[in-house]
């Protein structure tokens, strides 16, 4: 089953970075666990037809009674035909810097539910349905403003929401955007600018050599070697650079045995010696 790229499918240029952007989804037929990878969060606004998602760890199903907002990230959609022999939702996609600028104006820095689902159910009402005709209406003109236009009804909808569900809804907003780091990624992280070895962070992390290179390159797209070696690197020369130290008095605290070695790897790596810094 291939899988659907969402919002990218629907826009005419894949590479087009949008904050908002709003689509309407119809269709005429069943469609049973599509594999999506959605990239933005995502309103789906849902008018006629059932929809059910399933995640890594939990699944939800609505009716035109109710609506989704939906965290980005893969999950499987099955989406309905009701008695009208017809699907049809509207799609409301808004990125992160978006979001971030709704918190930075609307809410105070808040803790957060970690183990928040990655979903929100709204109960549809006439409000609701008021905000899409008028957003039907902001899509259907042509104009330089329309961004501007959806950028005050993507604020109206987030505050309409606040009243209505208060912190449960506030909380949620946040888990979109905070970053839990891994275990893996914390020890890794936090000894980049160790004298630590590959092999002894390897053991910090409680791996074995090849299982912490399986998860290092499925995190950085990158061998670990060459990534810890380049971040070291732009660490001692930023310390040298500071004019407090000489390298012969960092060399072994950024992993290297030698003077000689150290001073090779940063002459490759900025085509001038340690010393000429």
């Amino acid at each position: 089953m291939p899988i659907e790229n969402i919002p990218q499918i629907y826009t005419d240029n894949s590479n087009l970075p949008l904050d908002l952007f709003v689509y309407d989804f119809k269709m005429t037929n069943d469609v049973v666990k599509t594999k999506v990878n959605l990239s933005m969060n995502m309103f789906s606004f849902l008018q006629v037809g059932k929809k059910q998602v399933h995640f890594a760890d939990t699944s939800i199903a609505v009716n035109k009674e109710q609506s989704l907002l939906i965290k980005k990230g893969n999950s499987l959609w099955t989406e309905l035909l009701d008695i009208e022999n017809v699907y049809y939702c509207k799609l409301l996609f808004f990125s992160e810097n978006k979001l971030q600028e709704f918190l930075n104006k609307h809410s105070k820095p808040t803790t957060y539910n970690k183990d928040e689902i990655p979903y929100f159910v709204i109960e549809n009402d006439a409000y609701i349905s008021n905000y899409l005709n008028s957003l039907s209406a902001i899509s259907s003109i042509s104009t330089p403003f329309t961004e501007n236009f959806l950028s005050v009804k993507f604020e109206e909808i987030m505050l309409y929401l606040f009243n209505k569900y208060g912190e449960r809804f506030e909380l949620y907003l946040h888990s979109l955007i905070s970053k839990e780091v891994s275990p893996f990624k914390k020890v890794l992280e936090s000894n980049i600018h160790s004298n630590l070895k590959l092999e002894e962070i390897a053991f910090l992390c409680n791996m074995s050599m090849s299982t912490f290179k399986r998860n290092f390159i499925s995190e950085y797209n990158t061998s670990p070697g060459k990534w810890l070696q380049d971040k070291r690197l732009q660490k001692a020369k930023e310390t040298l650079e500071e004019g407090k130290l000489k390298p012969s008095d960092i060399y072994l605290d950024f992993g290297y045995n030698n003077l000689s070695n150290f001073s090779t790897a940063f002459k490759n790596k900025f085509g001038k010696s340690p010393k000429e810094i």
